[in-house]
């Protein structure tokens, strides 16, 4: 204790420390991230003037502060242990502290009467640092947002345990500058001789103040108002749903608590749902999941949107990348080098192989490598960047390296139908031919189609994994390493899966497929729906939209673009839509224009995108979503923008032009006072705010038409 009492002499006081002294989702704080030496002698408390954590580390180790800042809203109701692990089939706390007399609050002062938990791992040390990427990454395309890693504070507690000699367990954690966000991790080194084995485990354990107190047991309950954000994510394009570390349990020790049966929701735990179930060996090391606490300042839908949004711009920066791309549907060398010339001329940024385009990145023969090193020169020299698609888990191999289901010990019956197992000899196969063709092409992207969807295996025959308990664990890491690898070499990642947390730089926005089958004038009120529905979770980079130059999935003539000159208005149309959201979508098909007009449209409205990026790239504020009956409208907000702070896109689906005044909140932009207000650019006039922000303007939409309203200081 007393090296421990010198460590946290060294510390800043805690009484140091300061509330953020502005809203960090409109300008960021001046306050840093830190380590502080307080409350008490034994205390540790990291501070960022947005969120408090605070640590008792003697004699027992337990969180005991969780503090959102602004509000000063306490979530911490009952002491847990710092993690938990499941060593050879027996659970065992690290950390912890028994002997609370009441679990619906904790008072600093039952501390020093609670004890240590006897059966826990032990406190050893504690280091103070910086934190640490978990892979390489440097920003390749504009913009470059934030810093990698994030900038902050790091703490980390190492822990032992009499039973268990050769283990030592390092609980890291790190608080980042401006974010209310927490980052944690479980390091376990094994530096004895014999192999232990890690059937599960639990990074993070919260007891929480309940999101809801009902006597009777609700059909749905209202959580805590945080977020437990995690890089163990996948089988979904919404990162909530995908989310498979996160889980809320009941607290059946919390006996006090209102509900009669003791079912509320109010331990928040981060643990995978299957396994590890690895083999650590003497000398070894093995590293948990990174799961990121987000502490919500509001229950306000908008307000936790642009928090989740801006947390994730903070922990995967490469989200913010949003290259303007062009689905190429063939490699026919002479067509393809055609339509790459024209993606230049519009000021197109990507051109990637698509699904059915004939791309085999299975195929590493030197004719095909060579084949697509020379496309991949070409774009080059023409200033684009190029990739293609590669189709992995929604598909059947053979018996032998398909799943294994674990209910029939037969394939089948995978999350979609069959599935490859990433472990076995075709798996290991695939990311060794599909990394060769990357490397050897140079080519810039992957668009990843049926990523590891979660699938469990019960074979015992693939050299990937042992068996049932570590086949998630282990097809994951497969999976993680290959997209930290495209990561650090600057590789796009276009992934139909939530694996933003692992490298993966864009997903869906949330559209059905059969939907791009529909009769075009139906296609724009969806698109739009979709674009407003998906931005309350993702910014406008973070996700993909579609346009179907040619068939997609049936429609036929009516549901296509082409021939593009004679459905130049719908073709327009799904341009501006995408373009005035800040969205990216897939252009698919063998050409962009088909004639001097269809291009002057294109490249009309690419470089009206490119002159407002800055401001379309950032947060929408959700206005009124579209429905075909009137206007529809959003607002973009980028309060750190060198020129426009804000820009309002209104949409007028109707047969009758639009004349009309409409509310603009600009407080997220910023923008204080007044504002100058320009429409479809012409010269701006100034816009008074009231004291909430919001100013009014004036717009004239014609019928079938856009306007976009440019708001600067």
């Amino acid at each position: 204790m007393d090296d421990l009492k010198a460590t946290l002499a060294n510390l800043p006081k805690l009484s140091e420390a300061t509330v953020a002294s502005t809203d960090w989702l409109v300008r960021r704080p001046k306050e840093l991230a830190k380590a502080y030496h307080g409350p008490g002698p034994y205390d540790v408390t990291l501070d960022n003037g947005l969120v408090r954590r605070t640590f008792r580390l003697g004699p027992g180790v337990t969180t005991y502060g969780l503090q959102e800042r602004t509000t000063g809203h306490e979530l911490v109701r009952a002491a847990s242990p710092e993690a938990t692990l499941t060593l050879d089939g027996t659970k065992v706390p690290v950390g912890g502290m028994t002997g609370q007399p009441d679990r619906a609050y904790l008072l600093p002062s039952w501390l020093d009467a609670m004890k240590p938990d006897p059966d826990a791992f032990q406190l050893l040390r504690v280091q103070f640092s910086v934190p640490e990427k978990p892979f390489d990454w440097a920003p390749k395309r504009r913009p470059a947002v934030g810093s990698w890693p994030p900038r902050g504070c790091a703490f980390t507690m190492s822990f032992t345990h009499p039973k268990h000699p050769g283990l030592l367990v390092d609980v890291a954690y790190e608080l980042y500058d401006g974010a209310p966000v927490i980052m944690k991790k479980l390091v376990v080194r094994n530096v004895g001789q014999a192999p232990v084995r890690i059937d599960g485990y639990q990074s993070e354990v919260l007891a929480l103040v309940e999101g809801q107190s009902e006597v009777d047991t609700p059909t749905g309950w209202t959580y805590p108002n945080v977020e437990l954000l995690s890089d163990y994510s996948f089988g979904g394009m919404a990162g909530g749903e995908a989310n498979r570390a996160r889980k809320w349990s009941e607290d059946p020790a919390y006996t006090t608590q209102v509900n009669y049966l003791l079912k509320t929701p109010c331990v928040l735990t981060s643990e995978p749902p299957v396994g590890p179930g690895v083999i650590v060996p003497g000398g070894g090391k093995w590293v948990s999941n990174r799961s990121y606490l987000l502490l919500y300042d509001s229950t306000e839908r908008e307000r936790k949107g642009l928090a989740l949004r801006r947390s994730y711009r903070l922990v995967a920066p490469w989200t913010a990348e949003s290259p303007i791309m062009l689905h190429l549907t063939t490699t026919d060398d002479a067509k393809a080098r055609a339509s790459i010339d024209q993606a230049a001329e519009c000021g197109f940024e990507m051109v990637i192989f698509s699904f059915g385009s004939g791309l085999d990145m299975e195929n590493i023969s030197e004719e095909n490598i060579a084949k697509f090193k020379g496309l991949t020169d070409y774009c080059h020299k023409k200033g684009l960047e190029v990739g293609g698609y590669s189709l992995l888990a929604s598909r059947r191999i053979d018996d032998r390296n398909d799943v294994i289901n674990p209910k029939t010990g037969k394939t089948g019956g995978a999350i979609f139908g069959n599935s490859p197992c990433l472990g076995s000899l075709w798996g290991q196969e695939y990311f060794r031919k599909v990394q060769t063709f990357l490397q050897r092409t140079g080519f810039d992207l992957l668009e990843h189609d049926g990523s590891y969807p979660g699938d469990l295996c019960a074979s015992t025959n693939h050299p990937g994994h042992q068996g049932l308990e570590d086949s998630q664990w282990t097809q994951w890491r497969q999976i993680t390493n290959f997209y930290a690898w495209c990561r650090s070499r600057g590789i796009y990642l276009n992934v139909p899966d939530w694996y933003m947390l692992a490298g993966s730089n864009k997903t869906g926005m949330g559209y059905r497929e059969t939907n791009w089958s529909l009769p075009r004038a139906q296609q724009h009120i969806h698109n739009r729906q979709n674009l407003f529905d998906g931005t309350w979770t993702k910014s406008p980079t973070m996700g993909w939209t579609f346009v179907p130059l040619t068939e997609y999935q049936g429609g036929g003539a009516a549901a296509t673009i082409e021939p593009l000159k004679d459905n130049l208005v719908d073709y327009e149309r799904h341009l501006i839509n995408n373009f005035a959201y800040g969205a990216q979508a897939c252009y698919r098909g063998p050409r962009l224009y088909d004639a001097p007009e269809t291009k002057a449209v294109v490249v009309k409205w690419v470089q009206w995108f490119k002159k407002h990026r800055e401001v379309l790239e950032g947060d929408v504020i959700h206005l009124r979503r579209a429905d075909g009956r009137d206007i529809d409208y959003a607002l973009h907000v980028n309060p750190e923008g060198a020129a426009e702070k804000a820009m309002l896109v209104v949409f007028n689906p109707t047969d009758t032009a639009v004349k009309r005044e409409i509310a603009v909140p600009l407080h997220y932009a910023g923008l204080v006072g007044k504002a100058t207000a320009a429409v479809n650019g012409k010269v701006g006039t100034e816009v008074s705010l009231d004291p909430l922000g919001v100013g009014r303007v004036m717009v004239d939409v014609p019928a079938g038409g856009f306007a976009y309203v440019s708001l600067k200081p």
